[in-house]
């Protein structure tokens, strides 16, 4: 019997048009590297900040650092040869205040399905790997969407310290819903390498969500279950 479910956030709860966010933090950096009198060309910004996600997506594949917004401005920062210690905090900031603004959209029917689970006597969890906008800005997001309340534990990773599919990255969570034994538990994400492999390995139910984009050529395990709809998530789990 399914006693507890757990969220991954990006592309599961929530999605961006692609590309979108890096667009707008590009737009933010610019706008204050000229304030400070600090000349930088768009290309060479854009093609700074796509060799930073490159280092974040090893560090997030090797589950050895979380590669936080300081990090990815000192590293960017250095980069493009900038000594931006004058506007180093506002660039920093950029990251937060891109993530509060940026356009996102919450996956269909998820208040009304979350409310169905709620209902049912289930309590309900977050295991996200953080990118580069923070745990306190998604929680903002969710409380936006009108989502957070129906969430009674999260674990987020620039929080807990680890990425999926570590089961230290579902251990806060879990704990968090009074689950002892992760069998008692289903996880519902859309990348087969953290979300399905973690759930997986521990003992949990997993759920791929297919619904934002559907990664089939992702290396890691397939999922027993793979779904475009949210509104199917709970007779997946047969509540």
């Amino acid at each position: 019997m399914i006693r507890a479910v757990t969220f991954d956030f990006w592309d599961t709860l929530v999605s961006e048009d692609m590309g979108t966010m890096r667009r707008l933090q590009i737009d933010a950096w610019l706008e204050v590297l000229d304030a400070g009198g600090i000349e930088v060309q768009r290309e060479e910004l854009a093609q700074a900040f796509s060799e930073n996600w490159l280092l974040f997506e090893e560090h997030w594949h090797a589950n050895d650092q979380q590669w936080t917004p300081e990090d990815s401005t000192n590293h960017i920062c250095a980069l493009l040869g900038v000594r931006g210690d004058e506007v180093h905090d506002q660039l920093v900031d950029t990251f937060r205040r891109v993530g509060e603004a940026a356009p996102l959209v919450a996956a269909e029917g998820a208040a009304e399905v979350l409310g169905v689970l709620k209902d049912a006597g289930v309590a309900l969890g977050i295991v996200c790997d953080v990118g580069l906008t923070g745990a306190v800005t998604l929680r903002q997001r969710l409380e936006w969407f009108g989502l957070l309340e129906f969430f009674d534990a999260w674990a987020f990773s620039d929080e807990t310290g680890w990425f999926k599919p570590a089961p230290q990255a579902f251990a806060p969570a879990l704990g968090g819903l009074g689950i002892d034994d992760p069998s008692e538990a289903a996880h519902v994400g859309d990348s087969k390498r953290t979300d399905v492999a973690g759930a997986l390995a521990l003992g949990m139910a997993a759920i791929r969500f297919a619904g934002f984009h559907d990664r089939v050529d992702g290396a890691g395990p397939e999922a027993p279950v793979v779904l475009t709809r949210f509104q199917d998530i709970p007779a997946a789990l047969s509540i």
